[in-house]
């Protein structure tokens, strides 16, 4: 009797209080970050839908910018706020009937436009840099005589200028090749299929005033990406939760069985 040994191993309760504490700690965090997530999600798609509309751009004229049959995501603007280097969609019965037109403004009202000086596009006596013309392309296959844009209206050029049925080829007609600024519907941010991302900035125009600010489509990517993650992020709380806990449950009776 005297011999035998009486020592017991203390029952580990106290980590089972703390196991349950954090698992609702876990699942409260992981409902949070899964309704959070919805809301970003879904509000991104909800803003996009309302700031921009989408468009196929059927002919080559604004190529390599945009190539024939990309599909852009043009924000939705009042033609006010368009600016010099803006390339926009707009829709003027005198050069296309009900069909919609995707061209780069680079002239506003008020401004003289010409072409060429050296090659290069003048625009108010200064000459424009364009690097987003086809390489080793002139501003313009062929000179134009000067115009000057009368108010609220805007002077369009494609970016490739050999091929593009722009404001050069109405200069005939009674607004001198102008489009009205009321004509645009939605000024074009970004080639989404095949990708390219965001158009470049217009540097070239810098000098005759403010351009136009990217649009808000990187905002809403950033927002539909973590919202995402945070759904998928706390969806899988439960299933990982579980299978830790089952994980921990087993060396634990490994650990009890060892001791016995």
């Amino acid at each position: 009797m005297g011999g035998e040994s009486t020592t017991r191993t203390a029952p580990r309760s106290g980590g089972t209080g703390t196991a349950a504490n954090g698992g609702r700690l876990g699942q409260r965090l992981s409902g949070v970050a899964v309704a959070l997530g919805l809301v970003l999600f879904l509000g991104g798609f909800g803003w996009a839908a309302l700031s921009y509309r989408p468009y196929t751009v059927p002919t080559s004229s604004m190529t390599p910018t945009i190539d024939a049959g990309n599909r852009v995501l043009a924000q939705r603007v009042d033609g006010d706020e368009v600016r010099r280097g803006d390339v926009v969609v707009f829709r003027d019965s005198s050069w296309v009937t009900g069909s919609d037109v995707v061209k780069r403004v680079v002239a506003v009202g008020g401004d003289t436009v010409s072409c060429c000086t050296d090659g290069k596009l003048t625009v108010n006596g200064k000459q424009i840099e364009e690097p987003y013309l086809p390489k080793g392309t002139l501003a313009e296959n062929q000179n134009f005589a000067t115009v000057t844009v009368p108010k609220g209206r805007l002077f369009l050029l494609g970016d490739e200028r050999q091929g593009s049925l722009d404001s050069t080829a109405h200069l005939t007609d009674a607004a001198k090749g102008t489009v009205a600024r009321t004509a645009v519907v939605a000024r074009v941010d970004a080639v989404v299929f095949p990708w390219k991302g965001g158009l470049k900035r217009p540097t070239g125009f810098e000098a005759l005033g403010t351009l136009s600010q990217p649009g808000p489509l990187a905002t809403i990517e950033l927002l539909i990406v973590v919202g995402a993650v945070l759904v998928l992020g706390g969806g899988a709380y439960g299933p990982i939760a579980k299978r830790a806990g089952r994980s921990r449950a087993r060396a634990a009776r490994a650990e009890a069985a060892g001791v016995r």
